[in-house]
């Protein structure tokens, strides 16, 4: 369980891996004078060392890095089951290379050129989400939706008992459709839910996230319907009433 001062983002362990030397001393001055704790690695071999020795609250790291670059680097943590909250940096600027760094199972995605300000309240946000493991929360109480089962607490998915590994926006917008089944929350709403500092973003980045949970529930039951598409307005839960 993560340590309670999360409640008040007083300290953050942050790791930053980019092999960008003048990038990570920007990205460390920023985040030092955010208050939070910063390591960085030069290359993702290193920032796996970094990782399992130093088990960070959340990992900020570029795509395009020699040897294990960052999509590398978020397959082997979520093989090896490590659910550390991973931001991913990329030069690439297109909506493909985003999907797949999510499909990895990145929790978010920030292209370069980039803003301090921005990346400082993605950070923010995941660190916000992550918080709700220590409970605390108004929402904190479990969810059930028939067969699912939310634990806002533990950030735990259960669907017909069988416990489902989630990333943390996968929890969070999980949680969002199943809160107001039958409600349908456009692209747009969802980002704004997820995200919640206003920048502009792909809004198909949603059908990514919603693949994933569905892959997930039908490795499970391969009849799995609660989450319906809505054309041209977005998704709901499926409203069993």
């Amino acid at each position: 369980m993560r340590e309670a001062t999360y409640h008040h983002f007083s300290v953050a362990r942050i790791l930053l891996i980019d092999d960008d030397p003048a990038l990570l001393d920007v990205l460390t001055l920023s985040f030092e004078d955010g208050g939070h704790e910063v390591a960085s690695a030069r290359d993702g071999k290193a920032g796996l060392e970094k990782i399992a020795s130093g088990k960070p609250d959340i990992v900020v790291s570029d795509v395009n890095m020699p040897g294990v670059d960052g999509f590398a680097l978020c397959r082997r943590l979520r093989e090896s089951g490590n659910k550390v909250p991973l931001i991913l940096l990329t030069s690439r600027d297109s909506e493909i290379d985003e999907a797949l760094g999510l499909e990895l199972g990145a929790d978010d995605y920030v292209p370069k050129p980039f803003s301090t300000r921005v990346l400082l309240a993605r950070v923010t946000a995941l660190l916000r989400r992550e918080a709700l493991r220590g409970g605390a929360s108004p929402a904190g109480a479990a969810l059930v939706r028939g067969d699912l089962s939310l634990d806002p607490e533990r950030l735990e998915v259960r669907f017909k008992t069988a416990l489902i590994e989630v990333t943390l926006t996968e929890f969070r917008l999980l949680e969002l459709l199943a809160r107001r089944p039958g409600v349908v929350h456009s692209r747009a709403q969802l980002l704004e839910s997820l995200r919640g500092d206003g920048t502009v973003v792909v809004e198909r980045i949603v059908d990514t996230y919603v693949r994933r949970l569905r892959r997930k529930m039908e490795a499970v039951d391969a009849g799995f319907d609660g989450i319906e598409t809505v054309v041209g307005a977005g998704y709901r839960w499926k409203d069993a009433g």
